[in-house]
């Protein structure tokens, strides 16, 4: 799959694109990723790309014309059009799902906005995504682009071990469940800090179920949300109704 990156500041993501695990997605071309200067389609002497809003206010507003010529040659360099995505406060959240669907995909234009905004007119005529990291604002459409390589790349084969994806908070739908390494006791404030014994047991099926009931807890505590999606979709089993119903929440 190939993301084309649409941004004032391509220096940002070449760090990001040879370190860590993720980094076998992009070496391997598994994902490829395209940077695009946008003042290279500004057509002035001081390759601007932005102006003041109509109708007054603070910031500045990137133009539509050089978005514009920017997608047309990158449509050309793909020779097919693809998903364009802007990152806005005003988008859908991303989630896990919306991952998935990325990861499965062949890609898509990344629009990395900056100042005030993005022109509407560009908006409505040529994006197909409105993407938020949640409800915040970031100076630009950078980090969130970010964000979405660093996620779609872990889901490609051979990034991760087989199982870790569907291990992860979300994988199921709920968060996961509590990590722990060596050493057994940690001391912590001149406090002695166990970990809990069935990870220590060896039994397989005793830890799964640890597992699951952790989970069912830390998603009923802090994100109900998810549970009661979780349970409308028909994900929750007799046992994990038990275990809920156990919970003094």
């Amino acid at each position: 799959m190939r993301f084309d990156v649409v941004t004032l500041f391509p220096d940002l993501f070449g760090p990001h694109l040879v370190q860590g695990v993720t980094r076998r997605a992009f070496e391997s071309a598994q994902v490829q990723v395209r940077l695009w200067q946008l003042r290279d389609f500004a057509h002035d002497a001081h390759r601007r790309v932005d102006d003041r809003p109509f109708g007054g206010g603070p910031g500045m507003v990137v133009r539509a014309e050089p978005l514009l010529r920017a997608l047309d040659a990158v449509v050309a360099s793909r020779g097919a059009a693809a998903p364009v995505v802007h990152f806005t406060p005003t988008g859908r959240r991303l989630d896990q799902a919306l991952v998935r669907e990325f990861a499965a995909g062949a890609g898509a234009v990344l629009i990395c906005g900056r100042y005030e905004g993005v022109d509407q007119r560009f908006v409505e005529r040529r994006v197909t995504h409105e993407i938020s990291l949640g409800d915040f604002v970031l100076s630009g459409g950078e980090l969130p682009a970010l964000v979405l390589l660093d996620a779609v790349a872990r889901l490609q084969p051979l990034v991760l071990s087989a199982l870790s994806p569907e291990q992860d908070s979300f994988g199921d739908g709920l968060l996961e469940a509590p990590c722990y390494t060596r050493p057994e006791q940690l001391v912590v404030d001149a406090e002695a800090l166990a970990v809990p014994a069935v990870l220590l047991s060896g039994h397989h099926a005793d830890i799964a179920r640890w597992r699951r009931s952790r989970s069912l807890e830390l998603t009923a505590r802090r994100r109900p949300d998810l549970l009661a999606a979780a349970r409308a979709a028909g994900r929750l089993s007799p046992d994990d109704e038990r275990v809920l119903a156990g919970l003094n929440l």
